[in-house]
């Protein structure tokens, strides 16, 4: 799986809410930095070419929906992450967020509770 670009993941992002959308249906989305319509349509096909949405043709125009699931791509970018920042280690991933009081003891103690249900 290729990396994205911050703007592709966005219209991926798009694309895993609508399912199936044509360029002007993902255009329509874009809230902010809104890009041309034939910038947009190079970035899908771009994401096309990078194996993460496919197409159905009706004429001349396109309907593009994804093949990499949103926990598929979830899990590659984690796992990068983790890799690169963290040493490899989710201890690392937990103490970090605990650290920016990002997580709460309730929270780190309800993981902790689901971590022993689950053997």
């Amino acid at each position: 799986m290729q990396k994205l670009t911050n703007k592709e993941e966005e219209i991926m992002h798009i694309l895993w809410r609508l399912e199936k959308a044509f360029v002007k249906d993902v255009l329509e989305q874009i809230t902010e930095d809104k890009p041309h319509y034939n910038t947009l349509s190079t970035i899908i096909r771009n994401l096309e070419d990078k194996g993460y949405v496919s197409h159905n043709a009706y004429g001349k125009t396109h309907q593009y929906f994804p093949i990499v699931t949103k926990e598929a791509y979830r899990k590659r970018f984690m796992n990068t992450a983790i890799e690169h920042f963290f040493n490899n280690s989710y201890k690392n991933v937990v103490s970090f967020f605990a650290k920016e009081e990002k997580i709460s003891v309730e929270e780190l103690k309800e993981i902790i509770n689901i971590i022993e249900q689950d053997k």
